[in-house]
């Protein structure tokens, strides 16, 4: 089964070269890519929940993610998404990389990662989370 990737902008960033290049070249390595356009936090949950996604990345240019990514993984959280990686991708001052981390990012890409880069790490998480529920028994407790 092809990893499932949803790829949105927070609120009114209009800045989507990127995220658009970024969903081609996963699409490009045979992942099946949403590409939700902008979004406020409880959509962006929603259509991750509806389209039943492994990842929901986060395009990010407008400087606005302090407020937009931990409100993202909140409601995709209190929507029953817990089991969504996010990954985010923009300019992210590096003062503000460990406040993401704890909000719940998995990953972020910056201008000029490599996008066989983030194919390999989304590739990589999808693996790893995949590989960590099917090591806890049915009906075992978390």
């Amino acid at each position: 089964m092809p990893i499932r990737v949803a790829i949105f902008k927070p609120g009114l960033d209009s800045h989507y070269r990127g995220a658009l290049t970024i969903s081609r070249h996963l699409a490009s390595r045979g992942m099946e890519v949403v590409y939700l356009g902008n979004q406020l936090p409880a959509g962006a949950a929603r259509a991750a929940l509806q389209e039943d996604v492994d990842v929901l990345g986060i395009s990010s240019l407008s400087g606005n993610h302090l407020a937009t990514v931990p409100a993202v993984i909140a409601e995709l959280r209190a929507q029953g998404g817990q089991n969504i990686l996010v990954v985010l991708g923009g300019i992210i001052p590096d003062i503000d990389r460990p406040l993401m981390f704890e909000a719940g990012v998995q990953r972020i890409f910056g201008p000029g990662t490599p996008l066989e880069h983030i194919a390999q790490e989304i590739t990589l998480l999808v693996r790893e989370r995949d590989a960590a529920d099917a090591s806890v028994p049915i009906g075992s407790p978390l």
